[in-house]
């Protein structure tokens, strides 16, 4: 009953996921899926460490041109551009992750914003050899057929990146039922305490730190073999707070708010796009009402009511002690 409990959540969310695409287009589908890994690593480190990264455009990439370029250069294999991106995701996080993770609050946010914008310009100027700049890396045709599931056709990328995306909270939820979970947040709300108890709190950060950025650059490989292209804009400062704005329309420090704020995020956009150009000001707006109404997101605030309205029925059919003497 316990593995069932546990399980329960996440079959039943990416369930609803699957049914998702039977009802919406597949290209929005797909985008939802990997636009919530994407936000899931800026969720956890918000969330459970305390951490603001305006970053994860650099990780997302680092990701997306290690698989464009291996996809470009080398191979065809899109199984393994998708694992090169994830162990350039990984060398990086690994890379910068002892420096930064020094940082606090407002200077964590802006080292890591000034990050994007290097690898932006990196990208757009100074390897324009490698990258080609503006014009990008096009894979699109270098994607050869894969048994299985063969990743250069959406419906089947589509099962792919589900299953990716279901092993990817199943390893969150494990994370936060764990110990280390548990330091994590201990460590967000006071790592004096954390020290005084033997912990290593930066050490724990910088785990923290690295796991994250690799389920961002994950997602950067995952755009990459979906799209069949890769630019600089993947990394544009623009965009860097795209993250941030998911995680708090979801619920920060929820386990699945990134789905639900991907959603609502894609959703909105794709609609307001069709009637202004200026799309961003709906999702403001939008975001400013569900910070002053919930202050906890929309799945932070739906999900206490729903376990409420899902337990009530079963505790009302329980006998109540003494009601038989």
């Amino acid at each position: 009953m316990n593995a069932f409990r546990w399980w329960r959540g996440l079959v039943s969310a990416f369930g609803l996921l699957y049914l998702l695409r039977l009802l919406l287009p597949l290209p929005f589908a797909n985008e939802v899926i990997i636009f919530s890994i994407y936000t899931i690593g800026c969720n956890f480190l918000l969330g459970h460490v305390g951490l603001i990264s305006f970053g994860q455009p650099a990780y997302l990439a680092v990701g997306a041109y290690a698989t464009a370029s291996y996809l470009y250069y080398f191979g065809t294999n899109p199984y393994v551009g998708i694992l090169m991106g994830v162990a350039g995701g990984l060398a990086a996080s690994l890379f910068v992750g002892p420096f930064f993770v020094r940082l606090r609050g407002d200077y964590f946010a802006l080292v890591n914003l000034a990050l994007a914008v290097i690898v932006f310009y990196l990208t757009q100027n100074v390897l324009v050899a490698i990258t080609h700049g503006d014009n990008g890396l096009l894979i699109v045709d270098r994607l050869s057929r894969t048994p299985v599931l063969d990743l250069s056709r959406p419906n089947q990328f589509f099962i792919f990146a589900l299953l990716i995306a279901f092993a990817v909270w199943a390893f969150y939820k494990y994370l936060d039922d764990s110990i280390y979970g548990a330091c994590c947040l201990a460590a967000k709300i006071n790592e004096n305490k954390l020290r005084f108890l033997g912990y290593d709190d930066r050490g724990i950060r910088l785990l923290a730190f690295v796991i994250a950025n690799t389920t961002t650059a994950l997602a950067g490989a995952m755009y990459a073999v979906y799209l069949g292209f890769v630019s600089p804009e993947i990394t544009s400062p623009a965009r860097a707070a795209d993250p941030l704005v998911v995680t708090i329309l979801g619920g920060v420090g929820t386990l699945y708010g990134p789905i639900v704020g991907a959603v609502v995020y894609t959703g909105m956009m794709d609609l307001a796009s069709k009637f202004m150009s200026n799309w961003e000001l709906i999702i403001g707006i939008v975001l400013v009402f569900v910070m002053l109404a919930g202050e906890k997101g929309i799945w932070g605030t739906l999900e206490p009511r729903l376990k409420r309205a899902l337990l009530s029925p079963a505790a009302g059919s329980r006998p109540i002690k003494g009601a038989s003497r």
